[in-house]
């Protein structure tokens, strides 16, 4: 959905999205909220650059809302550059975007466009309706910690630079906490993220990965987390000394004051599962700091403790933490499966193409990196969404041959014949009826290298029936599969040379996108499609455009 105007500087196109949290309630409310992209100059890491922001935050504004609540937001453009705004969007303003209902806990909104999302994002956080509770004591403070990824560069200039040479971005300069890189950085330590607490208290904290291309570590120095909620779902809660989320999951924790009071670090760095790859192997820090901690003495510098942070190739930490949740209760998993997926989701290697110079070729032996599902990598249309050219009928958008499996069966986890390395490119979907009941098995591919993929469906929420390493084998993973209290996710962690299987019904009529969220790996054609139809009735169908909204509105601006 492109709302700017790339021919001029400021953009004229205001655009107003209705966010649904939730069916109407007497009580319901509707929050109105002003977004402004523009162009701000911000200064870290003892230097000075132009980003885009919205009202010149970074992190931009946090929306909170109670279950039931809606939320109108008019977004004007005022940045150089096209933007797509996306959360909870109706389908027809946004194809990768979606009406959820019935959620509580925490969300966030970002970019869509390139990698404009490393500076525009916030968080949505949705409280219970109004005269209800959380399932756990209601905590004294809630905070929100966002992580993100910061460049000395413009990062669409990282970005474009990678897509010109063929070879892969260069990593980030810093990961952030709530915008702010914390101590352990140069130019930063007065601008650390400050998150208060008091003896005694019991708090929650909404910790989100907002960042591009990394998975990330998180720990809290002496103090324990009990996880409660996660992509806005409750859990049953669970205790652990860190957490691993990939880009795009959100997790909630209670944190006990139960310390002497003081200043803790918060910290994260990088889970790197990719054998090789470069990755910023830095770590942002944020104080957790009690409101009754002693002031240190004129002339003392009392550094806050710091906790111990996995190894970055620690998968056995990471999995035990994936592995951990569950919902609170029996929950009604899909069964008598309408359609079976077996989806590959990988790297892969274009050859240089002929007469191109060297310079566009610089993956490994003058190559090109791409990524596929199924072996198909997923070209953005130019012109006009999915969802655009299937209500309108344009031919020549897309395609509905998406494969239900890979097209050649091979030994996925193992040592990959070189001749499966390169994927064919299209803009294939796959069709899925009103209500089918799906199951896709994702599976890790080794090609190139293997590493942890966050695979996210936009649209739907879905169970997370189990995980693995190695290829999936239906006649011994199968008894793996939790059909009793398998947690309700929209990420998904598909572990380094493993697999995951995932559950949901198609009951969203639209057209949904389910990919890879390291950003790096979108461009690159690490996902596909869902092409659900209406059902039946106004309320099992699609919402018709606005009569007077113009196609040019939707076009597809992530490119």
């Amino acid at each position: 959905m492109g709302c700017g105007n790339t021919s001029s500087a400021l953009s004229l196109l205001s655009l107003l999205l209705m966010f649904l949290i939730a069916v109407s309630l007497a009580n319901a409310k509707t929050h109105y909220h002003d977004f402004v992209i523009q162009d701000t100059k911000v200064t870290k890491l003892c230097k000075t650059q132009t980003v885009m922001t919205v009202n010149g935050q970074l992190p931009g504004p946090t929306l909170e809302v109670n279950n039931g609540d809606s939320l109108v937001i008019n977004v004007v453009n005022r940045a150089k550059e096209n933007m797509d705004l996306s959360s909870l969007l109706n389908a027809q303003s946004d194809q990768e975007a979606a009406t959820h209902t019935g959620q509580e806990g925490t969300l966030w909104w970002h970019a869509h466009s390139s990698w404009v999302r490393a500076t525009v994002y916030g968080a949505l956080v949705i409280l219970p309706r109004e005269g209800e509770s959380y399932p756990f004591p209601k905590p004294k403070r809630d905070s929100v910690v966002m992580l993100g990824e910061w460049w000395n560069a413009n990062p669409l200039a990282v970005i474009r630079e990678a897509m010109r040479t063929g070879g892969a971005p260069n990593v980030s300069d810093a990961y952030t906490i709530n915008g702010q890189p914390g101590d352990l950085y140069n130019c930063s330590s007065k601008d650390t993220a400050i998150v208060p607490i008091d003896s005694g208290e019991t708090n929650l904290i909404r910790v989100i990965n907002s960042a591009l291309n990394q998975q990330l570590f998180f720990s809290i120095a002496n103090h324990k987390l009990t996880v409660v909620g996660a992509d806005a779902s409750y859990v049953k809660p669970f205790t652990t000394n860190v957490l691993m989320l990939g880009p795009g999951q959100t997790t909630d924790v209670l944190i006990k004051a139960d310390q002497p009071p003081a200043r803790y670090y918060i910290a994260a760095r990088a889970y790197a599962s990719a054998q090789g790859a470069p990755f910023d192997n830095t770590t942002t820090t944020a104080i957790l700091e009690y409101k009754s901690a002693p002031c240190p003495a004129k002339g003392i510098v009392s550094k806050p403790a710091m906790p111990s942070l996995p190894a970055f190739n620690d998968t056995a930490t990471a999995t035990a933490f994936t592995t951990s949740f569950r919902s609170p209760k029996k929950v009604e998993v899909p069964t008598n499966i309408d359609e079976n997926l077996f989806i590959t989701a990988g790297l892969g290697i274009n050859p240089c193409p002929q007469g191109a110079p060297a310079s566009s070729c610089q993956a490994p032996n003058r190559t090109r990196f791409t990524a596929s599902m199924n072996n198909v990598s997923f070209v953005l249309p130019s012109n006009f969404s999915v969802l655009q050219a299937h209500h309108h009928g344009v031919p020549g958008v897309f395609t509905t041959d998406f494969p239900a499996k890979p097209p050649v069966a091979f030994d996925y986890t193992g040592n990959v014949s070189r001749s499966l390395w390169q994927p064919t490119r299209g803009t294939k979907v796959y069709k899925l009826k009103y209500g089918a009941k799906v199951q896709i098995v994702l599976q890790g591919t080794s090609i190139f290298t293997a590493e942890n993929h966050p695979i996210h469906l936009h649209g739907y929420d879905f169970y997370i029936l189990a995980e693995g390493f190695g290829n999936f084998n239906p006649a011994t993973d199968t008894s793996k599969f939790n059909l009793v209290d398998p947690p309700l996710r929209n990420t998904a962690s598909l572990p380094v040379n493993g697999w995951t299987v995932i559950r949901f019904v198609a009951d969203n009529p639209g057209a949904w996108i389910m990919h890879c969220h390291l950003d790096v790996h979108i461009g690159w054609g690490l996902a596909t499609v869902f092409l659900v139809d209406n059902g039946i009735g106004e309320m099992e169908t699609l919402q018709q455009p606005p009569a007077d909204l113009p196609l040019s509105s939707f076009t597809n601006a992530r490119r």
